[in-house]
């Protein structure tokens, strides 16, 4: 690497946090004064305030995204065997999350454009046991809303959305976590609204289901010591919570950042496209908050996704896979699929790169990840 050539990071999450530090240590210093540190004031608070700018009414913390899905799903009334399509390109989590409710996730293949689940697919896996879908609005884009409620509809299946990348997405109209029953996200610290450590919400319309949720994340408990449910102890704790209140308000312009950013690549990179770079496809115009920026390496390319990854590695530039091996193939849950069962998945798994993406990345850094792929597929 030459000593000229500046560092791109994959995510830099100092350029968020050092202009609201002395924010955020004044609401953690309140916490901390007032020993108020689980299931308190300020947790209250962030939940009400993301459920309301998500476009919902109720928000229940968790201690993470996982947890949100799984203790969310058993609220919804998930019984053990049911089964659960979803997504096979999605992370682990969504299908550890069903199986952590003691359901049959269902494996569906991708659309290989959008890295979205393909409904259409999904229509052959619906059986008389399938009681519900989990759409995964991945890298920050939506499953189409429209299409999903008509899924659902004809079936009559519940949809969970699962939104652990999509903080304040929206298409046709909706925001996510907004289209069906509940909805899962994560915090994690380098989401789109990320904690300082692991963190998770559920949010809804329905009271009754909010309230189960907050019975089950507190160990099954409404009331102290009385268990009416076989529930967990996880709970968005409130030193974390202090941290996403503060951040919160900053979510919109963080989001329209990532979004100018991915205008920028996708100008620089579309001369590349006849030589097999191809950013995935945004069906979603602004409303795509681009967690992720994620390009294709296809076999048009004079090298490969690894390959090029090494290069930009050489050239000082970070880079990741989202991901690299679809659930069905991974060692411990091969029991969902077999090779070749979701061709499109699996292609994307050895062709995908997500690209440096940021709240403050500029286009001098954008311009140099550009300039590096254009000399490691001339070199």
């Amino acid at each position: 690497m030459s000593n000229r050539q500046p560092k791109v990071p994959f995510v830099n999450l100092s350029l968020q946090h050092q202009p609201i530090q002395s924010q955020i240590a004044e609401a953690m210093g309140k916490i901390i004064q007032e020993g108020d540190f689980i299931l308190g004031q300020a947790l209250t608070e962030f939940e009400t305030a993301f459920a309301a700018a998500s476009g919902v009414k109720y928000g229940v913390g968790v201690a993470c995204g996982t947890d949100a899905i799984a203790l969310g799903l058993q609220a919804c009334g998930i019984n053990p065997g049911d089964e659960i399509i979803i997504p096979a390109n999605t992370f682990i989590a969504t299908a550890i999350a069903v199986l952590e409710a003691k359901a049959i996730p269902i494996l569906v293949d991708c659309d290989p454009e959008t890295a979205l689940i393909d409904l259409t697919a999904a229509e052959t896996a619906v059986t008389s046991k399938t009681k519900a879908v989990i759409p995964v609005h991945l890298y920050g884009q939506m499953v189409s809303p429209g299409q999903l409620l008509d899924f659902a509809k004809r079936h009559d299946l519940i949809i969970f959305e699962d939104a652990a990348q999509a903080h304040l997405a929206s298409r046709e109209g909706y925001r996510a976590g907004a289209i069906g029953k509940a909805a899962a996200f994560s915090f994690y610290p380098s989401k789109n609204l990320g904690s300082f450590g692991d963190g998770g919400m559920l949010i809804t319309n329905d009271a009754e289901l909010a309230d189960k949720m907050r019975t089950l994340r507190n160990y099954g408990a409404p009331s102290k010591y009385l268990h009416t449910e076989i529930g967990s102890n996880s709970r968005l704790d409130n030193l974390q919570a202090a941290v996403l209140n503060v951040k919160l308000p900053y979510l919109e312009k963080w989001n329209r950042d990532r979004t100018d950013a991915a205008q920028h690549y996708n100008t620089l990179l579309a001369p590349l496209k006849h030589k097999g770079i191809v950013p995935i496809a945004n069906h979603s115009s602004s409303g795509h908050i681009y967690h992720l920026y994620v390009i294709q390496i296809t076999e048009k390319s004079s090298i490969d996704r690894n390959t090029l990854q090494d290069k930009l590695a050489q050239h000082g530039i970070q880079t990741g896979i989202h991901y690299p091996i679809p659930c069905h193939l991974q060692p411990a849950y091969q029991n969902l699929g077999n090779p070749g069962d979701f061709p499109h998945a699996e292609t994307l798994c050895q062709q995908i790169l997500s690209l440096p993406m940021y709240p403050g990345l500029s286009n001098t850094q954008i311009e140099q990840v550009v300039r590096a792929i254009v000399l490691s597929l001339n070199c």
